[in-house]
């Protein structure tokens, strides 16, 4: 079945806000003080992201293709994948999902926010860092991260197997999610999508939180552009090797 554009355009704004709301919300439960799930670790917010990819593909992969992230989008449109008359719509659908998923996580743990002293952590909850200040480290890490994802998306959902059963496909997204976020987030978070960066940090520059430091523009282009290039060279390794 073909979905209008409009159709589209609501099934990547909705999925790229459940993204937001899972992922950066369990990056918020596990920093803010005073949650319940105050400092749950490093493995409660790599099952956040996955399970924050996984179902809105579930939901939404047979309507839009659930790109929910700009990289994925371009990398698809580059390679041939994607029709170029579509990217403009999907990538400010995801990018106003994202930030309609930012503000409800900040709405929900507004109470959180006001509590937490460490801009860090504040910061964390909005979008990626280096943690070792390594700009050079930082564009790495989202490259090859986000060249992971979209090579393994692609085969899960595009190969037979995948077209037979989607739904087994979008889970195993997911799980590949969850394992990128536990074993390749240490330096950076990480981000594998400029929607997910961008206008979090957009809310965090401009929302009132106390002690929210800065919002670190002067580097806030690498989780933008790494992900798209990551994003390519993964999407034409797939149509080169395997479509």
């Amino acid at each position: 079945m073909e979905y209008s554009l409009f159709t589209k355009l609501a099934a990547e704004f909705v999925g790229t806000a459940v993204l937001m709301v899972f992922g950066n919300g369990a990056v918020a439960n596990a920093e803010l003080k005073n949650t319940k799930g105050y400092h749950a670790g490093w493995l409660n917010i790599a099952m956040g992201y996955g399970f924050g990819v996984m179902f809105p593909v579930l939901m939404f992969g047979g309507v839009s293709g659930a790109h929910i992230n700009p990289a994925m989008t371009l990398a698809q449109a580059v390679n041939g994948m994607f029709p170029w008359n579509e990217v403009l719509p999907y990538i400010i659908a995801q990018l106003l999902g994202a930030v309609a998923g930012q503000l409800i996580v900040y709405v929900t743990y507004l109470p959180h926010y006001k509590d937490t002293d460490d801009a860090e952590a504040i910061l964390g909850t909005f979008c990626t860092t280096d943690a070792h200040n390594d700009r050079v480290n930082y564009f790495l890490n989202e490259f090859f991260g986000t060249f992971m994802l979209v090579l393994g998306a692609l085969c899960c959902l595009s190969l037979p197997w995948g077209k037979a059963n989607p739904a087994a496909a979008s889970i195993v997204v997911g799980f590949i999610v969850w394992g990128l976020v536990t074993s390749m987030g240490g330096p950076t978070g990480p981000g594998l999508n400029p929607a997910r960066d961008l206008m979090p940090r957009l809310l965090h520059a401009i929302l009132p939180i106390p002690n929210k430091g800065d919002s670190r523009w002067g580097e806030a282009w690498i989780p933008v552009v790494a992900p798209i290039a990551g994003a390519i060279v993964g999407a034409f390794l797939f149509k080169v090797l395997f479509a």
